[in-house]
């Protein structure tokens, strides 16, 4: 498949800030369709999409321009590695999301799920890859490469110059963190009583908090970034959907030599101001027996799911509890690596991974079930992943967590946490306000004369 086109490439060299240059970016784009993704030090805007990749409730659909192909079968994840070697590109990747209703699929459970597609992946038209000092743009065309070559440098010559200008800022007074909190007592009252009747291990729950006026998203991700430290982070246009997150831990990451990690975070304590109180809280986090215990059933699911697909005797813990600061939180972080069997693809690597373990409970069919038996909303695409994969069988996907969403004129946030038989409502409660924080704190109005209240610091 020598023959197959690729993308012309050209790389400039750039002076921005590579948050403020890839939102600018996105911004100015006339795409209805658009991933910006940070992994690493590098922020990755696909523009537009040449090729589509859905997955349906029993099918995979790869769409262009030139008509729609059917990928069947009972083997989702061979159907997935067909429709991506489908692509006739060269130097490709796909980026886009999987919903948690994609968990239900995999698993064999049957019942109504979520309106989107299960699974979302747009080859892009143009692609540029930013990092400091340098952008590598990607475009079909000559043509198209030499458009955007001059975009990006009339950009970075503006992008944070004007010191006249007032960016937009963010407002407290659009989000109540406490709605609905005796509901979510409750929820979690349900939740400690049915482990206790043996029928899980663990589980998240979950609750949602509508946000009071539409959101820019764009000024709202720049800002949150700047005050989180995430392993990921996202910015997406689809149409109406808008989204923009800082994941705390990837799903998996699988290279191209075919290693597998996964990051599980689960043990959470408030990460404030003042250093004394930080470690005294770090401190209460390494003896919670609660918290530990919570973590420690994280990391044998993962390792066991690693096992499935990975050859026998690879799969290591490389780095078990440290404490990883993510935004207004501090969570116990554990990783595990394995080298996936020559039988396997990245894809199926990332279905027995998802939905990540720290987003779903244990066991992950048991918590699945009682995740639609007891939450009032379709997750959808909270607790799913924003993801991205090549064509030479690498992925990387990021749990969609502390994210901000809007869809026509309504928007909201989401956040869960952990349950295990020795949590407390009021507990739970609090750390899914901690949580919530990290996003709500920064949030832009659209038109920040809509925003009414003022309840961002509410507990």
């Amino acid at each position: 498949m020598s023959d197959r086109p690729t993308y012309v490439e050209r790389r400039v060299t750039v002076h921005a800030d590579p948050l403020e240059l890839a939102a600018a970016l996105v911004a100015s784009a006339a795409h209805t369709t658009y991933s910006l993704y940070e992994r690493h030090g590098e922020w990755s805007a696909a523009l537009g999409a040449v090729y589509a990749i859905f997955v349906e409730t029993d099918d995979v659909l790869v769409s262009s321009a030139a008509g729609t192909q059917r990928f069947e079968g009972d083997d989702l994840a061979s159907a997935l590695d067909r429709a991506v070697a489908s692509i006739p590109l060269r130097g490709f990747r796909a980026y886009g999301t999987a919903s948690f209703e994609l968990a239900y699929r995999y698993h064999g459970l049957s019942g109504e799920v979520a309106k989107e597609p299960l699974l979302h992946l747009c080859v892009p038209e143009s692609e540029v890859r930013i990092r400091d000092g340098a952008a590598l743009i990607r475009a079909l065309s000559l043509t198209e490469v030499e458009r955007l070559v001059a975009v990006v440098n009339r950009l970075d010559t503006a992008t944070g110059r004007d010191e006249s200008e007032t960016p937009p800022r963010p407002t407290g007074d659009i989000v109540d963190l406490g709605t609905d909190g005796a509901k979510y007592k409750q929820l979690v009252a349900t939740a400690t009583q049915d482990i206790a009747a043996h029928g899980l291990d663990k589980v998240i729950a979950s609750r949602r908090v509508p946000i009071a006026c539409p959101i820019d998203l764009v000024a709202s991700y720049v800002a949150g970034r700047r005050r989180n430290n995430p392993a990921r982070s996202f910015l997406v246009r689809r149409g109406e959907l808008q989204f923009a997150g800082f994941s705390p831990e990837t799903v998996l990451e699988v290279s191209t030599d075919g290693i597998v990690t996964t990051q599980p975070l689960a043990g959470t304590r408030a990460l404030v101001a003042n250093d004394t109180e930080n470690h005294d809280l770090r401190s209460e986090l390494l003896r919670d027996t609660k918290e530990l215990a919570e973590h420690a059933l994280s990391v044998r699911l993962a390792f066991e799911e690693l096992a499935h697909v990975c050859a026998a005797g690879s799969v290591a813990v490389t780095d078990f509890m440290s404490v990883s600061p993510r935004g207004t939180v501090q969570h116990l972080a554990s990783r595990l690596s394995g080298q996936l069997e020559k039988s396997k693809s990245a894809w199926n690597a990332f279905q027995a991974l998802f939905p990540g373990v720290t987003a779903s409970g244990v066991p992950k069919r048991e918590a699945l079930e009682w995740i639609r038996n007891h939450e009032p909303h379709r997750r959808g695409l909270y607790a799913g992943a924003m993801m991205f994969v090549d064509d030479a069988g690498a992925m990387d996907a990021a749990l969609i967590l502390r994210t901000v969403f809007q869809y026509g004129g309504d928007a909201w946030l989401q956040a869960g946490a952990g349950i295990v038989a020795q949590s407390t409502p009021d507990r739970e409660l609090e750390e899914t306000s901690e949580k919530l924080l990290c996003v709500a704190r920064d949030l832009v109005p659209r038109h920040p004369s809509t925003a009414r209240g003022s309840h961002v610091g509410s507990r």
